[in-house]
């Protein structure tokens, strides 16, 4: 093999292991390189991993249960519980592509269809954490196709105008809002997500408040619930304070806001079925065993221990 060939086979094969958004891939780095490269672009390795492993291990837990949970539904029969499981399924499934196709970001043509499909994903995300914190203030056991109705409608008005918002941004303005740059971050959009996380940050500050107030009764008294509006209001008043500072130029401040959203699409919808969902299976069981002694009871299987 003559020197310049053998240099030239050895350059090839060399990968960086990670790309700042916003960078410009050409021919001879990711694309020609290998069929699972795009795992090494964008935010590196372990930024990648990490997300596609904790939303794949979710969805395949779901998966294992779904015959298990299918069965308990339709015994249940709460509308409630059937719209926000099949909800949970749609949007895990949006968040799983999100953590797949990270590369998007940093590919150049690609920058649309990356914003379109993150909007899609946190909006999906942020209807889950609205209709949670509508049905939570309705008390622990509203069910009924009109409590479904009301929290579902609330829930889709308000991240209508999100989305609304965010489009007007994206389109309108020609604002990125999902392409992330510590090089030259653009104050208009990170004025907006401070905004958003102001706002969210309120919410479950008040939630939060509640519960140590005389209005603790209008509340669910779960305690999954006060550790769900507690994790949520830290995680939120984090990435407030990290988009303050990534607008302000701080390096500080988009590194912790992007442990954030990882935080956020790897653990937020496992987390939501542990304090919503998990109870409703665990309890159905409970359930389903006092019907089947009820219909015991009344064909007369107890009579002879009156005897």
């Amino acid at each position: 093999m003559q020197p310049n060939r053998r240099v030239a086979s050895l350059s090839s094969l060399s990968l960086p292991l990670s790309q700042e958004p916003n960078s410009t891939l050409t021919e001879g780095g990711f694309h020609g390189s290998g069929s699972f490269n795009w795992l090494f672009e964008c935010h590196g390795f372990l930024h990648n991993v990490i997300l596609i492993l904790a939303s794949l291990a979710f969805i395949s837990y779901l998966a294992f249960q779904a015959k298990k949970s299918v069965t308990k539904l339709s015994h249940g029969r709460s509308y409630i519980m059937i719209a926000y499981y099949g909800t949970l399924w749609l949007v895990s499934l949006l968040n799983l592509a999100w953590c797949c196709f990270q590369a998007w970001e940093c590919t150049p043509g690609k920058e649309l269809t990356w914003n379109i499909l993150s909007l899609f994903t946190t909006s999906g995300m942020l209807f889950l954490e609205v209709s949670l914190i509508a049905f939570l203030l309705q008390g622990n056991y509203a069910s009924g196709l009109e409590a479904l109705t009301r929290t579902f409608a609330v829930s889709a008005i308000i991240v209508g105008l999100d989305i609304l918002l965010k489009a007007i941004y994206m389109f309108g303005l020609g604002i990125p809002l999902f392409i992330d740059s510590k090089e030259e971050p653009q104050k208009t959009k990170w004025n907006l997500w401070v905004i958003h996380r102001l706002v969210l940050t309120a919410v479950y500050g008040f939630i939060l408040f509640m519960y140590h107030s005389k209005w603790r009764e209008r509340l669910p008294a779960r305690p999954a619930f006060y550790k769900y509006i507690v994790i949520m209001c830290i995680l939120n008043a984090l990435a407030l304070f990290a988009c303050a500072f990534t607008g302000n130029g701080a390096g500080f401040g988009f590194w912790l806001y992007g442990t954030t959203i990882v935080c956020y699409h790897s653990f937020y919808l496992p987390l939501l079925y542990v304090t919503f969902l998990a109870d409703f299976f665990q309890e159905e069981d409970l359930h389903l065993e006092n019907v089947y002694y009820s219909e015991m009871k009344d064909a007369g299987f107890f009579d002879a221990d009156w005897e």
